[in-house]
């Protein structure tokens, strides 16, 4: 899947000894493919440059391994240096939108920064890291991971689509993983009030929904508001684990409308002091 009004202008400056993106010299679209495609254009031992999509830094990485993602090393010592510097100095399990530079060909991807399993590059980076593709799942329980498909979707482009399509209670997953992923450009666009969002995410280390139960589809074809019941388990800076047991409001203006959350949530969970 091609984004065709998507398109990243940039000099690579990486070839001079620089890990960052200036504009306006190349222009590539942007490629979504899914995993199957992905995995053919980049077999395993292919060498490519990792571009972060928020910063702009790029680093050189090979794939190493991995059936149903691409299980990736950074190639050398420096690599693993811009790396962990995208990161803030600091690994993590945090998804990020990334693009894959390889053959001029840019392609949307996800990846996380937490080093793990098995590494055979002298690079500094005990083990290796994972990049997902459209439609590619985890290893382990064979899944699609929604937090990854969200940043691809992102990458690609064809985040907005996604969420104007998007039912009910795939916006709270989404807006859920924005919290997770601390990243509040997905928050934004589902969130019914403005919010600075910045408080609210340093104070959440971790969050999952333990508990929604759904209704039927046809049940909310011309719902414009909806009260989902919810159990969500966070981790919070300074005050550990907490459980929140309530409801997430949701209301759209028009059937045809994107679902927006009322912030309200973020008061009643202890997210935010005042919802403004």
């Amino acid at each position: 899947m091609k984004n065709c009004s998507a398109v990243f202008l940039f000099l690579l400056l990486f070839l001079n000894g620089h890990e960052t993106l200036a504009t306006n010299m190349i222009s590539f679209e942007i490629e979504m493919p899914s995993w199957v495609d992905a995995d053919k254009i980049l077999p395993k031992y292919t060498k490519f440059t990792v571009v972060d999509m928020k910063t702009g830094r790029m680093f050189r990485a090979q794939r190493r391994a991995g059936s149903s993602h691409a299980d990736v090393q950074p190639l050398t010592p420096k690599d693993t240096k811009i790396m962990k510097k995208i990161y803030g100095g600091k690994w993590s399990w945090k998804r990020r939108s990334i693009y894959i530079l390889y053959q001029n060909r840019l392609i949307a991807a996800s990846m996380h920064g937490m080093p793990h399993g098995g590494g055979a590059l002298k690079n500094n980076f005990p083990g290796h890291f994972c990049i997902h593709f459209y439609g590619s799942s985890t290893h382990r329980s064979n899944s699609v991971d929604l937090s990854h498909q969200l940043m691809i979707l992102k990458a690609g482009g064809h985040l907005e689509e996604y969420l104007n399509n998007a039912s009910p209670y795939d916006i709270i997953h989404a807006y859920i993983i924005g919290l997770k992923q601390q990243d509040s450009s997905i928050l934004s666009q589902i969130t019914l009030q403005p919010i600075k969002w910045r408080s609210v995410l340093n104070r959440v280390e971790n969050i999952r929904i333990n508990r929604m139960p759904l209704l039927p589809a046809e049940d909310l074809t011309d719902q414009i508001s909806i009260s989902v019941p919810v159990t969500i388990e966070m981790q919070l800076k300074n005050r550990g684990n907490e459980q929140f047991h309530g409801e997430i409001h949701l209301v759209r203006f028009s059937t045809n409308e994107t679902w927006k959350i009322d912030s309200a949530f973020l008061k009643n969970a202890n997210l935010m002091d005042d919802a403004k």
